[in-house]
């Protein structure tokens, strides 16, 4: 069986050179995070846009990392948990709804609505939210009309 394409070292490295470029942004344990990312990337996936954020709605609670990563085919939000399991959640672009970006005075805030929940994204880097802005755009734009060209 073929080796899976997206390693965990290719998604360590983006992550932290997202980081690099945008200090601000609270993240913990990436390299665990990255693990679960790398483990439920499909071979035949690649990912457009990854980056960390706190998977909450309230600004400097800080221990709920996750990482986000827009493949060709659906968002993925995972989260190892500290002492065992971990947490992840798959977003289909028909699920996909919509998203709106926040900027405060020191984090910014992305919430993605989708058909079952609104996932709120916290304590992220403001210049960073113009980078997030224009992927899910382009992934909005991009991704959903193929995918629902190829369901209907």
């Amino acid at each position: 069986m073929e080796e899976n394409r997206v390693t965990f070292e290719i998604v360590y490295s983006r992550v932290n050179e997202f980081l690099r470029r945008y200090p601000l942004n609270i993240a913990w344990r990436i390299k665990q995070h990255s693990k679960v990312v790398a483990k439920h990337i499909n071979e035949d996936e690649d990912i457009i846009f990854i980056f960390p954020a706190q998977k909450n709605n309230k600004t400097l609670d800080i221990f709920s990392t996750v990482i986000l990563a827009f493949t060709d085919k659906r968002i993925l939000i995972a989260q190892k948990r500290l002492l065992w399991g971990y947490n992840l959640l798959s977003i289909t672009p028909d699920m996909f709804n919509d998203f709106e970006v926040y900027k405060g005075l020191i984090f910014g805030k992305v919430e993605i609505d989708t058909v079952k929940e609104v996932v709120d994204l916290s304590d992220i880097d403001p210049k960073a939210l113009v980078e997030i802005e224009t992927q899910l755009s382009e992934y909005l734009l991009k991704v959903k009309p193929c995918y629902m060209k190829e369901n209907m």
